[in-house]
């Protein structure tokens, strides 16, 4: 059964690279020209070849997979597929970004089911780094599937030797953990970038994820699902390296110095949309308030911290 990825950013490309049989898709059509020359994305995946099997196109029209991945940045995905879902409706598709629509308040297995009503929709998430998954070191992934059959026929489909793929019926569960570690992420770079030390960030992490077990749990995830590789896998990996990109975003605020804005940093976009969740379902998540109220200008790290650490105390 044929697999097609749809977006050739650096998870994108590395998808295409583990499956080694696939078809890549590039928006743009210089983009598609550049690495069917050079048989590498060095823009976004330096030094990592891309397998013989991996085919470049930028004309969706010769996308005929029968299974597509959408490596689409979250807030990307709608109006992708509002003018070019039409020519999806008839595949498996799964979902490979992680965050939460500002619009729509959702995931993005959500999003793809608002377009497109009816298709089969699978998420692939958790603690991944794209190069180490291009130059085939040992991961394990979440794929969430709500159809039993799809989802094995996936799992069996997207497996490789070195990339291990875990299946969860959670759908919900698997969206919130991939979308909410990000946003600890980010408070995780600014705790270090701003000289605070590892028990703090420790601390951060641990009541960070405390904030997601809250909002994941208050919209019917399983508890189970937040404990494991979408959740605390994925929330262990970017809060403690710099390959991360949320990382070394906070990481950048915390120092006070600027951050390429050609980066792409999910977190930042979805700890707004978090903030406002959570505050029309009247939960307390302070982390992720701080985040958003960081990101968008509207208050400064040291009164970020002296908030935080002004709270009453109380039990854990």
């Amino acid at each position: 059964m044929s697999v097609a990825v749809l977006g050739a950013g650096a998870f994108g490309t590395a998808l295409a690279c583990a499956l080694g049989d696939a078809m890549l898709w590039c928006r743009d059509p210089e983009q598609a020209e550049t690495l069917q020359r050079q048989r590498e994305n060095s823009a976004k995946l330096p030094g990592v070849p891309l397998p013989d099997g991996v085919t470049i196109t930028s004309d969706l029209a010769q996308v005929r997979a029968e299974t597509v991945l959408l490596a689409i940045p979250m807030q990307q995905t709608r109006p992708f597929l509002e003018a070019h879902g039409k020519g999806l409706r008839e595949r498996r598709l799964v979902a490979c970004s992680k965050g939460i629509d500002l619009d729509l308040m959702i995931g993005p297995v959500g999003v793809i089911r608002s377009v497109l009503p009816g298709v089969h929709v699978a998420l692939l998430t958790g603690p991944s780094f794209a190069d180490d998954i291009a130059r085939g070191l040992p991961t394990a992934l979440t794929l969430a599937c709500e159809d039993t059959e799809i989802g094995m026929d996936l799992q069996e489909q997207l497996s490789t030797p070195n990339l291990r793929l875990y299946r969860n019926s959670d759908v919900i569960g698997a969206e919130l953990g991939g979308a909410l570690k990000n946003v600890i992420a980010i408070a995780a770079g600014v705790t270090i970038g701003a000289g605070l030390g590892e028990s703090a960030r420790a601390a951060l992490m641990a009541r960070g994820y405390a904030e997601m077990q809250r909002l994941a749990l208050s919209l019917g995830a399983q508890p189970d699902t937040l404990a494991g590789l979408s959740g605390l896998g994925d929330l262990i990996l970017t809060c403690g390296s710099e390959k991360s990109r949320n990382f070394r975003y906070g990481l950048a605020l915390g120092q006070g110095v600027a951050f390429d804005s050609a980066t792409t940093v999910e977190g930042a976009a979805t700890a707004r949309a978090v903030a406002k969740l959570a505050k029309s379902r009247s939960l307390d998540m302070p982390v992720t308030r701080m985040v958003a109220a960081l990101v968008e200008g509207l208050i400064t790290l040291p009164e970020a911290l002296a908030a935080l650490l002004a709270r009453p105390l109380t039990d854990e």
